[in-house]
């Protein structure tokens, strides 16, 4: 399938389990995909040469995406790597501590929100700049949570930065919808990982039970989401966030 034939895709965090599953989606779609990292250059430039095995175009850009620059110099090393075009961005990376209230600091506090949430303001407007002055706009698509809507205890700065996030996103679509650029956020559940169910087995254990399709979530299911967005089939859509949670959810908690 070529759902994404001709674009050109930034993924943010791709050297992560998730970012590196949406960036092979998008690969895999026909994409040519900028994957950025900040500290996994590795694990970055073993996805590349798997995208380039299978006949894919990938580079690798790193860059701290708490600096507002660095965000600036990323989306335009993207864009000057793509030939001059960028036609969609994924702010996939972020970080998620567990502290409770009582116990956190304001500097705590800053950190994630500036790699949460400034991050995903600063590559949003660098990117936008790109696609407003180019044929067919763009799509932004950021990955949000379901814990933007029910946080979980120690969980209070993460949850208030990816409500942060879906708000951006409405707000963004507003003002960049008649520039022909689409931003939606798209909002996971609990997501498998290598060691997840030997570190918290109680949790993930409670998610299989919550979960309507009884199984945790995959880096590719996220991926598709993300497609989807990013693609014409998804042409009137923006402003939306998409849960992708196997139904978690929809449960009631009576």
């Amino acid at each position: 399938m070529t759902l994404l034939a001709g674009q050109v895709a930034l993924i943010t965090g791709a050297s992560g389990g998730l970012g590196g599953g949406i960036a092979l989606r998008f690969a895999e779609e026909g994409a040519a995909v900028a994957l950025h990292c900040r500290t996994g250059a590795e694990a970055a430039r073993d996805l590349a040469r798997r995208v380039a095995g299978a006949g894919g175009r990938a580079v690798v850009l790193r860059a701290d995406l708490t600096r507002p620059e660095e965000c600036a110099r990323l989306v335009r090393e993207a864009a000057e790597w793509g030939g001059g075009r960028l036609t969609a961005l994924v702010n996939t990376a972020g970080v998620q501590p567990v502290q409770p209230l009582e116990t956190m600091t304001a500097a705590d506090w800053q950190t994630v929100l500036d790699t949460n949430l400034t991050s995903v303001f600063a590559c949003t407007q660098a990117a936008a700049a790109v696609m407003r002055g180019q044929a067919g706009g763009g799509t932004v698509t950021h990955i949000a949570s379901v814990e933007a809507a029910l946080p979980a205890p120690g969980h209070a700065h993460y949850s208030v930065s990816k409500a942060a996030v879906v708000a951006h996103a409405r707000a963004a679509a507003q003002e960049y919808g008649p520039h022909g650029i689409r931003v939606n956020t798209v909002s996971p559940g609990l997501i498998e990982r290598d060691g997840l169910a030997e570190a918290w087995p109680e949790g993930v254990r409670r998610w299989r039970q919550a979960v309507a399709v009884g199984r945790l979530g995959r880096p590719e299911d996220v991926g598709d989401a993300c497609v989807f967005l990013a693609s014409p089939l998804a042409s009137w859509i923006t402003g939306h966030d998409l849960v992708v949670d196997g139904g978690a959810t929809a449960r009631p908690t009576w």
